[in-house]
């Protein structure tokens, strides 16, 4: 299994485990994921959720392959299915970025509470470049994080950023070594032992009271238009682009 989860010291780690594909996400990952967070959920020892990847290596984003073979139509797709599980889960989560974080790698970073990056981390959100449009209620919470112009740097054109510039920009809490990263990030989730379980539960909630409905709402928008996208000509040109490792030609469209 890709997905490996272990618990200690009241943390579930949620680990990301498929460096020889650069941590790829398929479909059978994703429901791996979900049922991690609904297991940390419904576990009274956890008190917080600690999601990594390998040394290098946060996650590439999607499993193209994978992901063409049965691509999302729907809301009961496992990848939404993870987005919405993610999102309104109740317990503190915390990410630790060492590397590569692309796609739902980075916009995943938008739902946890806390978030620490390798200084050399590299994340992006390149939907454009595939044809695609910003998936995870990223089309709201980046403009809201990083403002209009920022957010159109990142999500029209996909620039890639390093880790200390999501620090700067509001993404992550902490830029450290990448030897440090993991380690901060559990000592940082294990804080939660310490502090009273129901008024964490409730401070989450009221931090994120505001704007839960319009995440929800986003995240429903992002779906139909992603789903009609991934039929486009322009997206089909991205991937035979990307299968054949050549540039895309988006000339005629």
């Amino acid at each position: 299994m890709s997905i490996r989860t272990t618990t200690a010291n009241g943390v579930l780690t949620i680990e990301i485990a498929r460096p020889e594909k650069k941590n790829a996400l398929t479909l059978a990952m994703y429901q791996a994921l979900t049922d991690a967070v609904h297991a940390a959920v419904a576990d009274t020892a956890v008190r917080a959720l600690l999601i990594v990847g390998q040394p290098g290596v946060f996650t590439s984003g999607n499993d193209l392959e994978d992901f063409l073979q049965r691509p999302p139509a729907s809301e009961d797709s496992p990848v939404f299915r993870f987005m919405q599980t993610l999102a309104s889960c109740d317990k503190p989560v915390v990410a630790a970025v060492t590397g590569v974080a692309i796609g739902i790698g980075t916009t995943l970073l938008l739902h946890c509470d806390l978030v620490y990056v390798s200084e050399e981390a590299r994340l992006a959100m390149p939907f454009v470049t595939l044809g695609l449009v910003p998936e995870f209620a990223s089309s709201l919470l980046v403009p809201q994080l990083l403002g209009r112009v920022q957010a159109a740097e990142k999500l029209l054109l996909g620039e890639p950023f390093t880790g200390i510039e999501a620090v700067r920009l509001g993404l992550a809490n902490a830029a450290l070594p990448a030897g440090e990263v993991i380690g901060h990030a559990r000592r940082s989730a294990e804080r939660f032992n310490a502090l009273p379980r129901e008024a964490v539960r409730e401070t989450k909630r009221l931090l994120r009271a505001a704007s839960s409905e319009a995440i929800s709402r986003a995240m429903q928008a992002e779906a139909v238009v992603f789903a009609s996208r991934l039929r486009s000509a322009e997206a089909q040109e991205a991937f035979r682009a990307f299968f054949e490792k050549r540039k895309p030609d988006f000339s005629k469209s």
